[in-house]
């Protein structure tokens, strides 16, 4: 192909671009100007099919740097996918489908959700995880596509990126490439004034192959992108940049990072270039051709199908189709004590067992996390993931490979650590990805490890989430009902699970199921009081009402094993659950503010917990039967 027509396409790209972000009058025209040359070469290198973007050996594309949404949107319009001109002039407007970030399912051909610096270098790693999973499963005629991650100076800043880098590092993923675009710049300044390490350098420590272009020549990133297919380690290529290439006046200034480049400078600029500087939008007819794949990327899907055999396509079909119904879970003994993490790993080997394509792991804390799948190796023959003391990469590894195509991943942690992933829940919330977060040591009840390891203040902060379903099963029972639930969810859950161990209630309900988040477990004819409860504190509740009853106190008792569903039934269903003429009252061994949505009175933490033996601190904080009766009491008497 001629250097005169990657110039034209190159350049439609920039002012697409620089026109999307002038008529919002918002956006970033600086990264998608300056990494049009390279997005322009690396078009031709991708297979893809936009008459079918769940194609499942398409090569994956992750725009790290989100904010260059108007290089990504420029490339699915010039592609084939359903992105026309004008979804580009309604570029970050209300309801349109070019929003300011990426969002998977939102727009046409976007492989995930980026926009939090760092997220989509973990998301790339993910998906190469996911492929080379998929090699092993399918074989490698069947699965050989490349992941390729376009990141910036920000991107790598990221403590994430590091996390990510060097597990697709340890795992030698060799179907990963990650093009970096080294323009020096941030919203700032110049990198210098925060950042000097070397890049080389710390890759090359990970055990990537570091290839070094200048990011603008043409023949230096086809070169790249082709040794790159042959690598045989994780590929980083550094591109040096300059931001808003292209633009008469700002070419390499930081002030075209986030803002429009102005009409004067984008005529200036589309003259320059030899674009007529009176049109916008424009689209000239061979660089549509040259970009489209339309028609290549259909004969290279037939092309594939074809070459399938019949094992592969029942493979893939039963790895695509998932049969939930199959699981035989376990079953628990009636007053019996079982952990809901002991419980939790029963259930996860039981779903394996029956789902070839559920896999996971923990950060480091499988035996505490119970998350080791029996007799099934490690990965990446095996489906026991290793994710190291990593875990804002886990989550975020784990919601790319759940959005593979072909797995139901779960990634674990102690529940108090699950602030070092927050950013990659959020994510997955927002973008309806199914994984499985599995969270144990849930309360004070981990004892002599201290505040520092017992989550107080964090299950409010998941139940605040939108379109994320934290569960946190009172016995065993519970626990594999939930997971009944959970699987047939297309939206993230979290398994919040006890360390000590939990009696399992006999089944009998007087209203209501696990899969409406509450139901009432106990009613008393004349209740006057109703104790809704969760985890650990549910048999407390149970127990201390029995001791009301000596009181002239009679409690209902409402089981809530998961608030964000509960909150979501109807007002029938939950007047059913609460009765409306009796006082509530909640206690939980946290913060449990959200419970006054329903309750009158919440009894929580009010501070971070201590060091001492699980049973000392519950009778300190108040979580016993003899404190709890009378502290219902004094209110309910006053």
């Amino acid at each position: 192909m001629s250097k005169q027509l990657l110039q034209k396409q190159a350049d439609t790209i920039r002012f697409l671009a620089a026109d999307m972000v002038q008529k919002a009058n918002s956006g970033h025209p600086g990264a998608p100007m300056g990494l049009a040359d390279i997005a322009t070469v690396l078009s031709n290198h991708l297979n893809l099919n936009p008459a079918n973007d769940k194609w499942l050996n398409r090569d994956r594309l992750v725009f790290s740097g989100g904010h260059a949404t108007g290089l990504v949107y420029s490339l699915l319009h010039l592609w084939g996918f359903d992105v026309s001109i004008n979804d580009m002039k309604n570029f970050r407007q209300t309801h349109s489908k070019t929003p300011g970030h990426p969002e998977y399912g939102h727009t046409h051909g976007i492989e995930i959700t980026t926009g939090p610096l760092g997220q989509g270098i973990a998301n790339s790693v993910g998906f190469a995880m996911a492929a080379k999973y998929a090699q092993n499963v399918l074989g490698k005629e069947v699965i050989n596509h490349k992941v390729y991650c376009l990141c910036g100076d920000g991107d790598l800043q990221e403590g994430i990126s590091y996390e990510a880098c060097s597990t697709a590092g340890h795992l030698n993923l060799n179907n990963l490439v990650i093009i970096y675009d080294s323009n020096s710049i941030t919203i700032e300044g110049d990198t210098s004034i925060a950042w000097s390490e070397n890049v080389k350098k710390r890759f090359q420590g990970i055990d990537f192959e570091v290839i070094e272009i200048d990011g603008h020549n043409f023949d230096q990133i086809d070169k790249a992108l082709v040794s790159a297919k042959d690598a045989t380690k994780p590929v980083l290529v550094i591109a040096k940049t300059a931001i808003a290439k292209g633009s008469a006046t700002l070419e390499g200034s930081h002030h075209s990072h986030g803002a429009p480049l102005g009409e004067d400078d984008i005529a200036a600029s589309k003259k320059k270039a030899g674009f007529n500087p009176d049109e916008t939008f424009h689209v000239p007819a061979e660089v549509k051709g040259a970009f489209d794949k339309l028609i290549k990327g259909s004969i290279a899907e037939n092309e594939w199908n074809d070459s399938l055999s019949a094992e592969a396509k029942a493979k893939i079909e039963e790895l695509q189709n998932p049969n939930f119904d199959a699981v035989e879970y376990p079953t628990f003994e009636a007053d019996s004590d079982v952990a809901t993490r002991d419980s939790n790993g029963k259930i996860l080997n039981a779903i394996a067992k029956a789902v070839p394509g559920f896999l996971g792991g923990s950060a480091d804390l499988g035996p505490s996390n119970k998350t080791e799948l029996k007799d099934m190796g490690d990965f990446p023959s095996g489906r026991n993931i290793h994710f190291g003391i990593r875990e804002h990469a886990m989550a975020a590894i784990s919601n790319a490979m759940n959005l593979y195509g072909l797995f139901r991943v779960y990634s674990a942690t102690f529940f108090v650590f699950s602030d070092y992933l927050k950013p990659s829940a959020r994510i997955a919330a927002l973008a309806g990805i199914p994984q499985h977060f599995i969270w144990t040591h849930d309360s004070i009840g981990v004892g002599e490890d201290g505040p520092t390891h017992q989550p107080i203040e964090h299950l409010s902060q998941f139940r605040a989430l939108p379109n994320f379903y934290t569960f946190r099963p009172a016995d065993a029972t519970e626990n594999v009902e939930a997971w009944k639930t959970a699987l047939k969810m297309s939206a993230p859950t979290a398994f919040v699970c006890s360390r000590q161990k939990l009696r399992v209630l006999k089944d009998e309900k007087a209203f209501g199921e696990v899969s409406n988040g509450a139901y009432l477990l106990k009613k008393r004819d004349n209740a006057n009081i109703t104790i809704m409860a969760s985890g650990s504190e549910l048999m407390l509740a149970l127990q201390t009402a029995c001791q009301l009853e000596k009181e002239g106190i009679y409690a209902n008792i409402v089981s809530v094993p998961c608030y964000d569903l509960f909150i979501e039934q109807d007002k029938e269903y939950i007047d059913q659950v609460i009765d409306k003429n009796t006082k509530v009252y909640a206690v939980e061994a946290a913060r449990g503010l959200e419970y006054y949505r329903f309750a009158d009175v919440v009894f929580g933490m009010d501070t971070f917990g201590a060091s001492g033996p699980a049973g000392d601190l519950f009778e300190e904080f108040g979580f016993t039967i003899d404190k709890l009766k009378a502290n219902i009491v004094a209110d309910f008497k006053n």
